[in-house]
């Protein structure tokens, strides 16, 4: 069955109803414990009445111990269904997210904001970065280091067989899309920086920070200890009277042992402090990425340099229970009386210190993976969620070829796609019209279909072929007042910035939307015919979107060289019509006039 947009809607709505049948009946069975826990505390005081009452027995004995211990297995139940319902809610945000997505383009990911730059080649006039963006559109990551390789694949192109092994990966993460829901599902509750926060803990700090633990003293004491204070507890319960001045003895040397070294455990413990649960996370996907006999090149590459005989997901589990139990220090009395009975702290360090010198490494390239399947798991949700786009050729040699290519940050509903091609070399297409007939718009379809295509990712056409292009664009030029910078002066620099740019990247493509727009009408003529005829020189690829017809009159002096096309408006009773088609030759038809008039004016 062919996959429409209506169906994947539906299908996600079934899923977060589905859900939200489970979150409450998840609830529901959290509250019959929480009233069991109830109902068994009134029973033990009761049966403590009655010990007080009548006098202990054997039989009130068991008695009062059934409901201690019952009340123990409901903790435990209740701290697993607390876990369930936790990540209940983050699936059922997962699915409810996509259906915003859909419904109304707006993404609870992160929409990277804080990846715009101006002076990157494209990046801000293609709409990558920031609300209502590519990004925006795209982002499935958590992790801070999974945004920013997603980021890094829409900043720069790729090779082209890197761009294939990429389109191979993506599509093999999709034939998984249900399984990448539970995988982000499990992220979801983390900050975006825990992730490098652990790696860093890993590679640098931990290293340094465990060599304290190498002591021979400090080790053999370690194992020892724990025997030391069950003995002198047994000696003393069975002795008594001097003997437990041994325990005493014991107990006081622990607590100084322990607090001699304590600067050097807290500096392990940081970083770690209540990551149990997120290692947990962590482990559950990558034992994911694992399970998954996986056969794009991309995809296998990722897992290289893993050991052969060990697998990430245990190694983290394992580090996930020495943290667990290095949690007990979280809480005073617990932590106090471990750490005076059994040195509990620099036990926990010198295991981490064995688990450390044994899979550290294997572990930091497993964790390293989490988000690269981020990066990889949202371009395939973007090729789930749109199953009319296609994976586009990447041609060998010079070329782009386009059918029905429309803009991916318009609603299908009122977008209109667009055929355009290249010439089998270099040209200017100079594109002439009306404003508000699309010639901007069409400039920004190119460009940002082309920044998918390069990243690996599904385009918005019913077919894309395309060689790799170095993208540089001139569309949304500012002045600064911080910088003092007028209008003009940072046309000039963008200009420069390309013309340097292109001088050293012949596969260049550049996209100017109405130059010289902070100049008069002679100079920007003459600037834009004189920018033309360099790019002509060099023989440069341009997309030249202007209201200046006299620059499409160059054509008579290079017919080989510039093509025309246009966009314009159909008037019907004096009303305007658009239909956004791009169509040959230079435009004879505006609409300036017609606005004018409208708001009193007549020229």
């Amino acid at each position: 069955m062919v996959k429409t947009k209506d169906s994947i809607l539906s299908s996600y709505q079934n899923a977060a109803a589905a859900q939200s049948t489970n979150l409450k009946s998840i609830k529901e069975n959290l509250n019959k414990v929480s009233l069991s826990r109830l109902g068994l505390f009134l029973v033990e005081i009761i049966l403590v009445a009655l010990i007080i009452n009548f006098g202990f027995n054997i039989f009130f004995g068991l008695l009062v111990l059934a409901p201690v211990f019952l009340f123990v297995v409901l903790v435990k139940r209740q701290a697993r269904l607390q876990r369930e319902l936790a990540y209940a809610s983050q699936l059922l945000w997962v699915y409810e997210n996509e259906i915003q997505i859909i419904d109304a383009r707006k993404n609870g990911y992160q929409d990277g904001a804080t990846y715009e730059d101006e002076n990157h080649p494209y990046v801000s006039d293609l709409d990558i970065f920031g609300p209502a963006s590519l990004y925006a559109l795209s982002n499935r990551c958590s992790s801070r280091e999974g945004m920013d390789q997603l980021a890094a694949q829409l900043n720069t192109a790729g090779t082209r067989e890197m761009i294939i092994a990429r389109q191979q990966a993506i599509q093999e993460v999709q034939s998984h899309m249900e399984a990448t829901y539970h995988f982000r599902a499990e992220l979801k509750s983390h900050a975006p920086e825990q992730l490098a926060m652990i790696k860093d803990k890993l590679s640098t700090q931990l290293p340094e920070e465990l060599k304290f633990t190498h002591k021979p003293f400090l080790r053999m004491y370690t194992q020892a200890a724990p025997f030391l204070s069950i003995a002198a507890l047994l000696l003393g319960s069975f002795v008594g009277g001097w003997t437990w001045d041994v325990l005493a003895a014991v107990a006081i040397f622990n607590f100084a042992f322990n607090y001699f070294h304590i600067k050097h455990i807290s500096a392990v413990y940081e970083g770690f402090s209540g990551s149990a649960e997120v290692l947990g996370s962590f482990a559950n996907v990558i034992k994911w990425s694992e399970e998954i006999s996986w056969k794009s090149p991309y995809i296998l590459a990722l897992f290289k340099q893993d050991h052969p005989d060990t697998k990430g997901s245990e190694q983290i589990k394992k580090l996930a229970g020495i943290i667990q139990a290095f949690d007990a220090r979280l809480n005073m009395i617990v932590g106090a009386v471990l750490n005076i009975l059994f040195v509990w702290d620099l036990r926990c360090a010198v295991r981490l210190d064995k688990w450390h010198q044994a899979a550290s490494n294997d572990l930091v390239h497993s964790l390293q993976r989490i988000s690269d399947f981020e990066e990889l798991i949202s371009f395939a949700t973007l090729t789930h969620n749109h199953p009319d786009w296609v994976f586009p050729e990447i041609l060998p040699e010079f070329g782009l070829q386009t059918t029905n290519m429309g803009h991916p940050l318009i609603p299908a509903d009122k977008r209109v796609p667009n055929d355009y091609d290249l010439a089998n070399g270099p040209t200017v297409d100079i594109v002439t019209g009306s404003n508000m007939a699309g010639k901007s718009t069409f400039l920004r379809t190119v460009g940002i279909n082309m920044v998918l295509a390069f990243a690996g990712a599904p385009v918005c056409a019913q077919t894309f072929k395309s060689s790799i292009f170095s993208l540089v664009t001139y569309m949304r030029i500012k002045d600064s007042l911080n910088d003092q910078t007028s209008t003009f002066k940072a046309e000039l620099n963008r200009l420069k910035m390309i013309l340097e740019m292109v001088s050293k990247v012949p596969d260049s493509l550049v996209l100017i939307d109405e130059m010289l727009r902070g100049t008069n009408s002679k100079d920007k003529y003459q600037g834009s015919k004189a920018f033309i005829e360099r790019l002509i020189e060099q023989r440069i690829s341009a997309l030249f979107a202007t209201h200046d017809l006299q620059l499409s009159e160059m054509l008579e002096d290079y017919p080989q060289q510039l093509r025309n096309y246009h966009f314009d408006i159909q008037l019907t009773e004096g009303e305007m019509n658009f239909d956004y088609k791009l169509k040959h030759g230079a435009c004879r038809t505006f609409n300036a006039a017609i606005l004018l008039k409208q708001i009193g004016l007549r020229m």
